[in-house]
Parts: C-alpha cells; structure tokens; sequence
C-alpha cells in the first residue's frame, strides 16, 4: 500500500533528509587516501546522535554500521572495514537518518584523491541518472516512467543498469510501497500521486549488468568487477511536481564543487 503524505509530514522528512545531507557534508570533508571506511563511519554516528537524530541503518535487519560504504566494484550495502582508502578507488557512502519518527535516506559515490576519467565519467553519468528519472516524478506520470528515462541515459552512455536492487518509497519505514526500479516502461506501474515520497537511486554499473553478493550477507559487487556508482535523493510530490527534499549542497561546498 502507498501511503501518501501531507504537507507537515513532508515538512517533517525534509528534516530528516536534511540531517542526512549534512552528515554527508561531514564525511565528504574526510574522505581522503590513508582515511579508513570505518573512521568515517565512527565520525557519521556521533555527528547524527549529537543532532537529534538516530542513524536508521544500524540494526535495521541486522546491518551492524552507521553508514553503507561501498567501494569501487561494490555496488550498495558494503560494511565499513579498517582498510585505508587508496588514490583512486571510488566509494559510494549511504547514510539514513530518523527524526521526528521518519526516514530520511540518500547517497553520494565519491572519488578518492584522483580517479580514472573513465571511472568519472560513471560517477557523472549515474548522477545525471538520478535528476533524468525525479524529472519524471511529475502529474500524470506513472512510476515506470522513472526507470525508463534512467534506463535510456544509462545504457545509452554503455552502462548496466541493475535489476535486482531498487528504490522505494520512504516515510516512517525505511521501506515503503513502492518500489523505484532503475529501468522499466513508459506508462508502466502505479500512477504517480500527491503525496508520495520516494527515494530516487540509480545504481549504474560500468559493465556487466549482473550482481553478485559477498560471503558476509551484505555486499553487493557487479559480477565483473567492474566499477559501479550509486547517487540518490529523498524526493516528495508537490502540486504534481518533484521537490527534492534533501541536497548535495553541503558536499559540493566540502569538496570545492561549484
């Protein structure tokens, strides 16, 4: 079932999507070579608790950390190690936030030190992914409509576009109805309405569409070992237009992005 919001209970996730915004400020300013995942996990916890605000992850059906890192051919749900990061790896970092009773939850992949322009060329082309599918996220538009401008862009540029992992709606579950796959058909799924809350998040892979999960029960890698990025947004519908409730803004100032 979709569960639709009113305007203070979005009010309410825009706080929450913030926080999560904010603590991805924090660990942008730290993500360096020599730097390990879980510093930079230890730094998120304390910078949520410490503002009001408790990390949604942690414990959610057993996940043991603050913050999913996911390094270079991991696509999502990676666990912080004390293996230092190195020039050139890529990271995607996943955080979530609950605040006044709802999620917030979004993510940023991020280049260590230099990275190959190859590899960047990912990075870019995901998170133009993730603007081209909330474009969608519009009056008269269903949810299939999402997935398949992300799809087009995606393979388009030569990328694999993941099937078996997608976005979701958000709101007091980490999880809600519906599903947000990253590819689909026009005019396909459930109709897109006022009220709705979705975590937008295109999960690109440099090659091979295909996935594999690690060992530990968490990690999921590309079945090529191919790179793979991950950017996402908390995005409500207002007057049948998206309005994105959380912002790259405080990592782009960390990282000097104009």
């Amino acid at each position: 079932m979709i569960i639709l919001k009113n305007r203070e209970e979005i009010e309410l996730m825009r706080e929450s999507a913030l926080s999560v915004s904010r603590t991805l400020g924090i660990i942008a300013k730290e993500i360096k070579p020599g730097v390990t995942p879980l510093y930079l996990d230890k730094i998120a916890e304390e910078y949520i608790r410490d503002n009001g605000g408790v990390p949604g992850f942690k414990g959610m059906y057993g996940f043991p950390n603050t913050l999913c890192m996911s390094l270079n051919a991991a696509v999502v749900h990676g666990i912080p190690t004390n293996k230092p990061l190195e020039e050139g790896d890529i990271i995607s970092v996943d955080c979530g936030v609950i605040k006044n009773g709802y999620f917030g939850d979004h993510a940023y992949t991020f280049g260590v030190g230099q990275i190959n322009p190859e590899v960047q060329k990912l990075l870019d082309v995901t998170k133009e992914c993730l603007y081209i599918g909330i474009e969608q996220f519009q009056a008269g538009n269903r949810i299939g409509d999402i997935g398949f401008a992300i799809q087009q862009h995606a393979e388009k540029n030569g990328y694999g576009v993941v099937r078996e992992l997608v976005g979701h709606g958000l709101g007091k579950k980490l999880h809600e109805d519906p599903e947000v796959p990253n590819f689909g058909k026009r005019a396909d799924g459930p109709k897109i309405k006022d009220g709705m809350v979705l975590a937008i998040e295109p999960m690109i892979n440099m090659g091979t569409k295909n996935i594999k999960q690690l060992k530990d029960g968490w990690t999921i890698l590309t079945a090529d070992g191919k790179p793979s990025a991950h950017f996402e947004h908390d995005v409500a519908q207002i007057d049948g237009k998206p309005e994105i409730l959380s912002t790259f803004k405080y990592i782009e100032e960390a990282l000097g992005i104009l």
